[in-house]
């Protein structure tokens, strides 16, 4: 068998990510060495074997993996046929020092609805232009990290959010549809928590804040092309980050591309 090494890295737009790694390899064995940053893996298809503190783990493609900075690990294939992993590498502004202990201990992770939301956050951080959807999800994924590595402080959780805190972000977001506004600044500027922000709105308003405010950018697509702006210049115009991101969510949305939309609404 021929050796395979696919690899694809990008350092997103999103506070708190350092760095977004996508692997396929047959044959690469990872020698012991460290990060200054978490790591926090998923694979694919395969299986990785490492020794994290002088102890034999795996990685399982049903679990979720998350290795501490500046311990030393190692790492391999435990199948023929390779494996393929997602990794992102996160700053301890997600997740502290105090945790490393505990990550330490278990850092294999079975844990069903984590492994999903780490699955979706890596789709959204391929996506230029989703960058609020990306820290919407990486605010839970990092919610539900912690709640494994220190099960008390999860206990009885965080108080409710009102619908006020829902109705102000709701307001900050009408006031930002072209500009665009991310979560860490959203949640500096109303005083809460990432998390909290997310669920108080998503509670209020059945819709998440990204979701939100995509589609108050595709209702103002909607209007600049019947006003008669040419389908190539609403895209900026709208806030989306390139004519692609428009195209992908106005079909989402409208049923059809901007341009077939545009065609259509002028003959009548």
């Amino acid at each position: 068998m021929v050796p395979r090494q696919e690899v694809s890295a990008w350092r997103p737009a999103v506070p708190g990510v350092v760095e977004v790694f996508h692997a396929h390899f047959t044959e690469h064995a990872y020698p012991m060495h460290v990060h200054d940053v978490w790591t926090l893996l998923i694979v694919d298809d395969g299986a990785v074997r490492y020794d994290l503190d002088r102890h034999r783990h795996g990685t399982p493609h049903d679990t979720v993996t998350l290795l501490p900075p500046h311990v030393p690990h190692n790492g391999s294939s435990a199948t023929p046929h390779g494996f393929r992993k997602r990794v992102l590498y996160l700053d301890g502004t997600r997740l502290g020092e105090d945790l490393i202990g505990a990550a330490v201990d278990r850092p294999d992770l079975r844990d069903p609805v984590l492994r999903d939301r780490v699955g979706r956050l890596h789709t959204a951080l391929a996506r230029s232009g989703d960058e609020l959807e990306a820290e919407s999800r990486l605010a839970f994924v990092g919610e539900r990290l912690r709640t494994h590595l220190r099960p008390s402080a999860a206990v009885p959780g965080p108080p409710r959010p009102g619908p006020d805190l829902a109705r102000r972000l709701r307001e900050l977001l009408d006031a930002s549809v072209v500009r665009g506004v991310g979560l860490e600044e959203a949640a500096r500027v109303l005083r809460a928590h990432p998390a909290h922000l997310v669920r108080a709105f998503s509670g209020a308003y059945g819709i998440a804040p990204h979701q939100y405010l995509t589609s108050r950018r595709v209702e103002r697509a909607r209007r600049l092309l019947l006003d008669g702006m040419p389908a190539g210049e609403v895209a900026a115009a709208a806030g989306f980050f390139d004519q692609s991101h428009l195209t992908r969510h106005f079909r989402k949305s409208v049923g059809v591309t901007p341009g077939r939309y545009a065609r259509k609404s002028s003959v009548r």
